[in-house]
């Protein structure tokens, strides 16, 4: 019975196989590189205004940039902008920053009816806790290691 089985699954595997799309790895590869680098390219513009404009070092202009980068992510995502960048981006859209901010503001709006703490706090952070949690975990570690290496 079990060899049947196991039978039947490669046949249906190959039924499969042969009525999928061919991906288009190429065609996706240069979009997620194009938008990933556009991205790097509006962050490294907005770094460039805050040093020009507001006379800050390349080392304080980055905690603003990074900032102005999540506000906007933040607000494209509520618009639905985001949406369609990403459809059309692929993994390119999934910058660190903008794409952690897309996934947290999406997971507040598609619960924002079952209240702002229970819908909107509770299933923002099953999303952005453990990347959190993980953050200052391996940080600790890090640093643990430099600390280590450093003085003894």
């Amino acid at each position: 019975m079990s060899a049947q089985l196991g039978t039947r699954q490669k046949q249906y595997q190959q039924f499969l196989k042969g009525r999928q799309p061919a991906r288009p790895v190429l065609k996706n590869s240069l979009r997620a590189f194009l938008a990933g680098g556009a991205i790097c390219l509006l962050g490294q513009g907005i770094q460039e205004l805050f040093v020009h404009y507001f006379h800050m070092s390349e080392k304080m202009a980055g905690n603003p940039t990074v900032a102005v980068l999540i506000m906007i992510s933040a607000i494209f995502t509520g618009l639905g902008f985001y949406d369609m960048f990403s459809q059309w981006a692929g993994a390119g859209s999934a910058v660190p920053v903008t794409g952690f901010a897309n996934a947290v503001t999406s997971a507040a709006l598609e619960h924002k009816t079952e209240g702002y703490v229970v819908g909107i706090g509770s299933n923002m952070f099953k999303v952005a806790g453990p990347v959190i949690v993980f953050g200052v975990v391996a940080a600790f570690f890090v640093g643990l290691a430099r600390y280590l290496i450093l003085h003894l």
